[in-house]
């Protein structure tokens, strides 16, 4: 099923919750709409399984207008944050009250629960429960499945293996699948494309690869986790940051820019143009996470690998990659 969401506001007295969103959803994609809360991606979702009706615009699915049809006459499944189970069913009747017709064994069997009918739902551990739910919003055969937050109460190990899953169910049905998060990782590891939305607009869409590596806006950035944002003077092709000078494919003038962590370059030994004091290193994994201040900038944030990473105190030198950098559009924060 393809979505076409059409010039779609909704507004609460004077508050717009959404304003003006287009949005298209080819049949059998996954498509991940991503915010911070009260971003309005869950009262975009609400508008498409028509459980929120907007002040203007349409809702088209597979050429039809249905802004006006109701929920259950759309062909659409919902999966809630909360799961949304009935404690006094057993898991066969939570799957069967989305579909009392639906094989209950072929649906637990895909979601890896087989067997698991009889059993009382508050037995179920958390990611159970999701797989129940999932379950569920799978048994009337939507065209479109749109999950809200679908993994926002697990920890982050079963998160990380969920979606993982979730992602090889979506290929193996060519589900059009819509889901909402405010985790960036989570969205990137499921859907082929991702929608950004702030302030009930939409900010950047593109494959998580050209949002991760060309973010369309300093808000993009910041919300993405990337903190080396900030405004830098350039001039023949240099560009004059708080952390250093660096070279820039831009127009002369001021330009919001972003240094990724893995650009600051820091040395112990070089004295270096510019440099700093080490006030944090957070040992990550295969790297260490530092973070260094730089006289009268705002501390800069440097991935460094874990046999040359400097210790809390010691005096770095700073050099910027300019591979690394990214010049955002100007006026462009949201």
């Amino acid at each position: 099923m393809s979505l076409s969401v059409s010039g779609v506001s909704v507004r609460f007295g004077s508050f717009a919750a959404l304003a003006d969103v287009e949005l298209e959803v080819a049949e059998h994609e996954v498509v991940a709409v991503l915010g911070p809360s009260g971003s309005g991606k869950s009262t975009l979702l609400r508008v498409v399984a028509g459980l929120q009706e907007p002040s203007a615009g349409r809702v088209v699915l597979d050429g039809v207008d249905v802004t006006k049809v109701p929920p259950h006459r759309r062909g659409v499944g919902l999966m809630f944050q909360d799961h949304a189970l009935f404690t006094h069913k057993d898991v066969a009747g939570n799957i069967r009250f989305g579909n009392a017709w639906a094989d209950v064994a072929s649906l637990l069997s895909l979601v890896g629960l087989p067997d698991a009918g009889p059993r009382a739902v508050v037995t179920l551990s958390g990611g159970e429960q999701q797989r129940v739910a999932l379950a569920r919003a799978l048994a009337p055969s939507p065209k479109l499945l749109m999950l809200d937050e679908p993994l926002g109460q697990l920890d982050r190990e079963l998160r990380e293996r969920l979606v993982v899953e979730l992602r090889r169910l979506f290929v193996r049905l060519g589900t059009t699948v819509l889901a909402v998060t405010h985790d960036q990782r989570e969205a990137f590891a499921l859907a082929d494309r991702v929608v950004v939305m702030a302030g009930g607009r939409i900010a950047q869409v593109g494959t998580p690869r050209d949002v991760w590596e060309q973010p369309a806006s300093e808000f993009v950035a910041r919300f993405l986790g990337f903190t080396n944002v900030a405004t830098a003077s350039v001039e023949a092709g240099t560009a004059a940051t708080p952390w250093g000078r660096v070279a820039v494919p831009a127009a002369p003038g001021p330009h919001p820019v972003l240094v990724r962590p893995a650009g600051v370059l820091l040395s112990v030994d070089d004295p270096g143009d510019v440099t700093g004091v080490v006030e944090v290193a957070t040992f990550a994994g295969e790297r260490v996470e530092v973070l260094v201040r730089i006289d009268g900038a705002p501390l800069l944030e440097a991935h460094c690998p874990v046999v040359s990473a400097p210790t809390v105190g010691e005096t770095v030198a700073v050099r910027l990659d300019p591979a690394q950098i990214v010049v955002l559009p100007r006026n462009s924060s949201e």
